[in-house]
Parts: structure tokens; sequence; C-alpha cells
């Protein structure tokens, strides 16, 4: 079992310095045969901050915190916490070619 929690305190100190809450940012840590699962909470207001544009700073989070936990002898993973209430229908994911077809013929 790892008992080192280097990597929470490593996420705890790069996402506080991210946000505009600090003291709003909750992370639980739990230890499993599969490893260690981060569990990210921070406050809605702040969500984007932690996604990026195009995950791009979720991924660079999730890399980083996977290489601390390779030092400790661990495998990392980081789960962000979507806030309650909040809407995933506002996403601006690309749509593929098809789909935009077929809402056009209303199908």
């Amino acid at each position: 079992m790892v008992k080192s929690e280097k990597d929470r305190e490593f996420l705890e100190y790069l996402v506080k310095a991210l946000v505009d809450n600090p003291n709003d940012v909750k992370i639980e840590r739990k230890v499993d045969e599969m490893g260690v699962l981060l569990s990210l909470k921070v406050n809605p207001s702040d969500m984007g901050q932690i996604i990026g544009k195009e995950g791009s700073t979720a991924r660079a989070i999730r890399t980083l915190v996977r290489i601390v936990g390779l030092k400790n002898q661990a495998r990392v993973n980081l789960k962000i916490e979507e806030p309650e209430g909040g809407d995933r229908t506002n996403r601006s994911t690309p749509r593929k070619k098809n789909e935009e077809n077929l809402e056009d013929l209303n199908i």
C-alpha cells in the first residue's frame, strides 16, 4: 500500500495556484489494488481554469500527477468531479460531419 501523499500535496499546490477560489479546493485520495485515485473538486466558477481550452490544462495536470506518482512507485489517476448542477450540454465539442448532416435532415 502506498503511504506517501506527495501526489495529493502536489495536486493541491498546483490547483490552488490556478484557481480563483483556493479555499474551495477539495482532494480525496483513495488507494486500492489498481493504484491511487485522486478526486478533485473545485468551485464551479473555477472549472474552466482547471479544464482549459479543449481539456489541455486537465491533460497537463493529469500528466504531472502521474509523473509524481511514478517517482513514488505508484500508479496515480485523477478524476475531476463535475460540480453539482453542472450543465454538460453547453460544451463546445466539435461535431462530426455526419452528425451535422443528420440534424439538417431532421432525422
